[in-house]
């Protein structure tokens, strides 16, 4: 797969193709119905498909101070395009300049002048364009103009855990804040990633004998709710079973958020300075401040075993 950023990097001799557009954060199920359709589109007509994406997030520009949190990085995003059959990627920098394209300007410098677009696939709500002025109706409008078609998918509900809204990253984010990741994971139809470096931390659980690796969580992460988590620990492609603590540690008065994850029966791990990821199963309980350490050691040790009985009903 191709993966450009910004319109330069496009190939001069890029001929037509299917797109679609859009902020694709967590490329949740929704997202993938839209994403599976724009590659069906492009391998019926014998031409690539083109996912368009961009980086800030348009919010962040437009209301500074407002980016929302982030389910998926760029690169994380690529790669679950990839998975879906995408055949490359753009990355848009969405500057104050970009913003100010009409929705006219956007259709002729994006998807005509550079994409050659035969079709572009797009969710009922998608808007684009200064003030998100275009919608789908605009983008109908201006394909007749241009030659290319314009699909619009509708996206399923969500089930229980969402109360019947549509699939969306907004959605997602409300449930990992709270801490049910398995209701998000119900939205991304895998479970909520967050990744980052392994850092030195205070080493208090290798103390406890339950030596977790710190993650250094890149910017604006969607961290779940403060608690312990079953989960999975991926490092240098290996992915160990994990139980994962979120939160400020009140057992030792500490006041910075973490992500620890403590690989299941592993020893010897040398893991700092490594890029690691962690994948949330399931909550187990909320964060507390126990009475006595040998309360927290008890606690600690039920936490571990809990962990692996939901793995490995997971499995």
């Amino acid at each position: 797969m191709q993966r450009w950023r910004g319109l330069e990097d496009i190939p001069q001799d890029w001929g037509r193709s299917v797109v679609t557009i859009g902020s694709y954060d967590g490329v949740h199920r929704g997202h993938q119905l839209i994403v599976r359709h724009a590659v069906e589109r492009a391998r019926a007509l014998g031409v690539p498909s083109v996912l368009v994406t961009f980086d800030p997030h348009p919010s962040e520009v437009v209301r500074p101070g407002s980016h929302p949190p982030v389910l998926a990085p760029h690169a994380r995003r690529a790669e679950l395009a990839a998975e879906l059959g995408v055949d490359a990627v753009l990355v848009l920098p969405f500057t104050e300049e970009f913003s100010k394209l009409s929705p006219a300007e956007f259709v002729v410098k994006v998807l005509v002048d550079k994409l050659h677009a035969r079709a572009v696939v797009e969710g009922p709500n998608f808007r684009f364009g200064h003030r998100a002025a275009g919608d789908v109706a605009f983008l109908a409008e201006q394909g007749r103009t241009y030659d290319f078609e314009v699909d619009v998918i509708d996206l399923h509900v969500s089930g229980e855990a969402g109360g019947g809204e549509p699939f969306s990253s907004t959605l997602t984010r409300r449930l990992v804040a709270a801490g049910d990741v398995e209701g998000a994971r119900e939205i991304l139809g895998r479970p909520h990633r967050v990744e980052g470096v392994v850092v030195r931390g205070a080493q208090r659980g290798r103390e406890l004998g339950y030596p977790t690796a710190n993650i250094d969580t890149l910017p604006f992460s969607a961290i779940p709710a403060d608690g312990v988590y079953a989960g999975w620990l991926n490092v240098a492609g290996e992915t160990m079973p994990a139980a994962v603590s979120v939160g400020t540690n009140p057992q030792f008065d500490g006041t910075e958020r973490t992500v620890e994850a403590y690989a299941i029966d592993r020893e010897g791990l040398d893991l700092y300075g490594m890029h690691a990821s962690v994948d949330f199963l399931a909550f187990v309980r909320g964060q507390a401040k126990f009475a006595t350490l040998d309360d927290l050691l008890d606690a600690m040790a039920r936490d571990v075993q809990r962990c692996r009985e939901l793995i490995a009903a997971a499995a």
